[in-house]
């Protein structure tokens, strides 16, 4: 692939993966003010964001086999269109249970967006070409945390937070604009021929007795995890607890995505020189010493909000290496079902997230511990299967990709 296609896919698979996110990251402003608008209670609230989640990875189930059935943009077609009409429902919604069902039906949309990219990425490289266009496609999708609330408290302070979903609804307008106009089917029909609703039931069999797949899915997923809780107790802690407006939480929030995007751009570099398998090893270990340092600083009393954010700023870099190199990893021997592989990948990877969020929802009081414990949970979570998953650099024989 040339250059400039090269930088030109990575920017397009890039946008329609934050098309999702964009609708989690600039609504985090608003969570105060929507409890405050329908009369909800912090847990209810925060349920409409669990809700999205669910919906978001078991989505993602469907939209991967279909893609390798009939292709890649049809399902983007669809995901989008239903990520339109769910973005109308939230911005008309009177209470806080049809804000959940929409933002349900929001999420079905936007998992073609986060399941589809990543089996495109899987049709035109393996390696660390993978992980080079892995990693540029990561840094557009993570443009999102640093841009999206920042974006959300501008609309939110222009056309408060009804605006947000009006403002997501038309990204997506963009997105299927550019889905048409741009995005070159890369799963041609002569590669469809053998995919069927008994392939792809196979394919997850296969996938599901795969326990190195399953472990490098598992070390993205908590590590995720630990983020989803973060990303759901955040506006309650730093504008409730910490007293920042909306402005600044998402100044604060943003910071850590500087430290995952630059981080992410030096995997297919490190990955060459020393092993995509070591360099995860390492990185993750890092990012948990780190969040460990942060229970332990929370444990002991300390309540300094400039602290949470520089040592989770240190560990969001780390885990800027691991989890663009561990999709890679995962979707490596899985060629001709990759839809089936990442979209498998995506559903545990928000099935896991949806989970912690709910749980430590459950001991949610707007003070930090709570949520703090929760983020070290998964990234001790993600330390230990990156140690069983690659106790060696290459691991044995592994099971054959199934065709479907």
């Amino acid at each position: 692939m040339q250059s400039s296609s090269y930088y030109r896919m990575a920017l397009i698979l890039g946008l329609l993966s934050a098309i999702g996110p964009f609708a989690i990251d600039m609504y985090l402003p608003a969570l105060p003010a929507i409890g405050s608008a329908l009369g909800a209670e912090v847990g209810a609230v925060q349920f409409s964001l669990t809700a999205f989640f669910l919906s978001l990875g078991v989505g993602q189930l469907l939209y991967g086999p279909v893609s390798d059935m009939v292709g890649r943009k049809p399902p983007l077609y669809f995901g989008l269109g239903l990520f339109v009409v769910a973005s109308v429902g939230c911005a008309l919604a009177s209470d806080i249970q049809t804000l959940v069902a929409f933002r349900f039906l929001q999420g079905l949309g936007a998992a073609a967006g986060m399941a589809i990219p990543r089996a495109v990425v899987r049709d035109l490289h393996t390696g660390t070409e993978a992980a080079r266009l892995m990693s540029l496609l990561m840094l557009v999708f993570s443009v999102s945390p640093i841009l999206a609330p920042l974006a959300g408290s501008g609309v939110i302070a222009l056309a408060g937070w009804r605006g947000v979903f009006w403002a997501v609804a038309l990204a997506a307008v963009a997105g299927l604009a550019l889905v048409g106009a741009t995005l070159r089917e890369t799963r041609p029909p002569e590669q469809r021929v053998e995919s069927s609703v008994g392939g792809a039931l196979r394919a997850y069999r296969l996938l599901l007795g795969d326990w190195h797949y399953l472990g490098l899915v598992g070390i993205g997923s908590c590590a995720l995890a630990g983020f989803f809780v973060f990303l759901a107790g955040s506006p309650f802690v730093l504008i409730n607890h910490y007293g920042l407006t909306p402005t600044q939480y998402s100044l604060a929030f943003s910071f850590n995505a500087v430290a995952f995007i630059g981080a992410s751009q030096f995997t297919a570099t490190l990955g060459r020189r020393f092993g995509l398998a070591p360099m995860v090893k390492v990185a993750a270990t890092a990012s948990g010493s780190t969040i460990a340092l942060l229970l332990a600083y929370y444990l002991f009393g300390g309540d300094a909000l400039w602290v949470l954010i520089a040592l989770n700023f240190i560990a969001s870099a780390f885990m800027g290496l691991v989890i663009p190199t561990v999709s890679v990893l995962a979707l490596e021997e899985h060629g001709p079902i990759a839809g089936t592989a990442s979209a498998l990948m995506g559903t545990l990877q928000m099935l896991v997230g949806a989970l912690a969020m709910a749980v430590v929802g459950l001991f949610a009081n707007g003070q930090p511990l709570p949520m703090v414990v929760g983020m070290a949970l998964g990234s001790f979570s993600s330390v230990a299967l990156t140690w069983l998953t690659l106790v060696r650099s290459t691991g044995g024989s592994r099971p054959h990709a199934l065709r479907t």
